[in-house]
């Protein structure tokens, strides 16, 4: 490629438009190989230049790869030049993947002016809470002023409202400077409804499928291996060119791709080269609905490790969305939809030393079985993320609720001491720490009434089956959606809130001290419950957490024999007292309170 070029098979002309200093001049094209053009003659390239391509006489339509969007996703496209950025993060050596403890968080909302900079002033608050990676929802560019992220259709652009290219790189620079990892979120899985002008440059799309968010991309179908090729440039242009330390990759069971070599491990394989290259640490991990270890086995190609044979695509490691539903309805009865599976004691106790509740298992919400096995002798726990509370399990509720609004504070610390002591990677969603009042919606800006309207009526049908008042949806459209999502930062030091936050402290504290995540594996876990009397314990190596999910109290001899030196019991913890053994009682307990956590070391 040279500069101005661009994959373009399907028009029979090109021409590029360039509008420099405010002179406007059009550039004839010639075709190359394998649908590539280029201008027939040189044309001075530097930053701030805005351009398009004329498609046939029509247009000017944005590059595909653009890296600027500053009039939207309809209007010229802007270079960027990333070498002209003189980086700050020498220094940076990244940070382990087994042992990450991820944020999640929507710029937008995260703070009031919803701007990168804005992020940036809050994290030493993430730091306190042990954080080690923040992970951001997309960014790309979307048709309107704010959405979630995941309708983005430029995908090589950062979005001009939270700061554009230069905010993004301010942000991952004051993210390393305070010690945090960033992660980034990407969509690959389709594209939104506006703006999105690929199809008319080249086979972008595989029309011949779709998903639930609309027609899937060609991944294996005639001219792929171009579409193929934009998307790992794309990943890798994070990596490199951002200096972001991991990719987020939403639902790909949502890609359609039977090659011979499976798009996410030629991802891995692309990431682990540059990860060779640089010696800093990659943590890609896969938004999976398919509950198979597929996602983290190594690749055919790679030598055989202690986790499996190479059958997989060697990303780092996926969501676990079966350890939310687990927690979700133990500590709130819910049973609608996909929480039905869920109702007992023992499903958290399968969650947690066999990584999935469905391995192979009839799944009522799907009608059929789902899942495969866990080998718990080699499977390493910290390869499957979990959340009590992220941006999908919120924001696709009717309202979007979060636990705050229905769970009281006891039990939101049994949901924190779960996911931060567990034997998984932890994820929490912003906000959660301290038991934000705020919902996060669904909330859309398209500028087309048809879409606004149709995006309405597509959230209602999707509760249908959750059994959720089509009534209570807000209307993503309404501006009021989206400021009803921000963050209220002055609750973090207001009762009930500050004493959740001394909570996930307290806990971010005990996790610190674990050993490392690539030590364990699922046979290390061992659980004991009772779905009568309502508790279970849990043991992992150095330290046994005690859930009393009752109303009664229990005795600790009987449920908990390995009971040790005390480190946390989040009554104390919530009454004002300190976290462990030196709170205002002088001996170690004999009772588990009822909706309570206690944590001990193994004796």
């Amino acid at each position: 490629m040279t500069a101005f070029s661009v994959w373009a098979p399907r028009p029979s002309s090109v021409e590029l438009v360039v509008v420099d200093d405010g002179t406007r001049t059009v550039h004839p094209m010639i075709q190359e190989a394998d649908g590539w053009w280029r201008p027939v003659t040189d044309v001075p390239w530097h930053a701030g230049i805005d351009y398009g391509y004329l498609l046939d006489g029509e247009g000017p339509y944005p590059d595909p790869r653009s890296r600027r969007q500053p009039e939207g996703v309809h209007g010229l496209s802007r270079t960027d030049d990333p070498a002209e950025h003189r980086w700050s993060d020498d220094g940076w050596a990244g940070k382990p993947v087994d042992t990450a403890v991820i944020y999640e968080l929507h710029v937008g909302t995260f703070t009031p002016e919803g701007t990168f900079d804005a992020v940036a002033t809050r994290l030493d608050h993430l730091r306190s809470i042990g954080v080690t990676h923040v992970e951001l929802l997309p960014v790309n560019g979307f048709n309107g002023t704010h959405n979630w992220g995941y309708d983005g259709v430029a995908w090589f652009t950062v979005h001009e409202g939270y700061g554009g290219p230069d905010g993004y790189r301010r942000l991952v620079e004051a993210c390393h400077a305070a010690g945090l990892a960033v992660i980034q979120d990407v969509v690959y899985n389709h594209l939104g409804p506006s703006g999105n002008y690929l199809p008319l440059f080249g086979p972008y799309l595989d029309d011949r499928s779709s998903n639930t968010w609309g027609t899937t991309v060609n991944l294996d179908h005639e001219q792929s291996a171009e579409v193929r090729r934009f998307i790992l440039d794309n990943a890798l242009m994070w990596l490199r060119d951002y200096h972001v330390d991991g990719l987020r990759l939403d639902a790909v069971h949502a890609l359609v791709d039977n090659g011979p070599v499976h798009l996410l491990a030629e991802l891995g394989e692309a990431v682990d080269r540059l990860e060779a290259e640089t010696g800093i640490p990659r943590l890609v991990v896969a938004e999976s609905d398919l509950n198979d270890p597929v996602m983290f086995l190594p690749r055919p190609s790679d030598a055989a490790s202690a986790e499996g044979s190479g059958s997989g695509y060697g990303l780092d490691g996926q969501w676990s969305d079966d350890f939310h539903h687990a927690v979700h309805v133990n500590l709130t009865g819910e049973t609608t939809g996909y929480y039905a599976d869920f109702d007992s004691v023992g499903a958290l106790a399968k969650v947690l030393t066999r990584g999935f509740f469905h391995d192979g298992t009839w799944s009522s919400f799907r009608e059929r079985e789902h899942g495969v096995e866990l080998d718990r002798s080699t499977t390493a726990p910290w390869r499957l993320v979990v959340a009590s509370q992220n941006h999908d399990q919120i924001g696709n509720r009717a309202v979007g609720d979060r636990l705050t609004a229905t769970l009281p504070p006891e039990k939101l610390a049994i949901a924190a001491a779960l996911t931060l002591l567990g034997p998984f990677t932890p994820m929490l969603f912003m906000g959660e720490e301290w038991a934000a009042s705020t919902p996060w919606q669904f909330f859309t800006s398209h500028p087309e009434p048809e879409l606004g309207t149709a995006t309405a009526e597509g959230r209602i049908a999707e509760f249908a089956k959750m059994g959720w008042d089509p009534a209570v949806v807000p209307d993503p459209q309404d501006p009021s959606t989206f400021t009803n999502s921000k963050l209220d930062w002055s609750e973090v030091g207001e009762p009930p809130h500050a004493a959740v936050l001394e909570v996930y402290r307290a806990l971010a504290a005990i996790r610190a001290d674990l050993p490392p995540g690539d030590a364990l594996r699922l046979s290390d876990v061992r659980v004991s419950f009772s779905e009568e009397e309502r508790w279970i314990t849990i043991e992992r190596p150095s330290i046994v957490m005690v859930v009393n999910l009752s109303d009664e109290t229990l005795p600790l001899e009987r449920i908990a024999p390995r009971f040790g030196e005390l480190l946390f019991d989040s009554r104390a913890v919530l009454e004002g007292g300190a976290a462990g053994s030196d709170a205002s009682v002088e001996t170690a307990p004999v009772e588990s309170a009822p909706v309570s956590v206690l944590v001990a070391r193994l004796p």
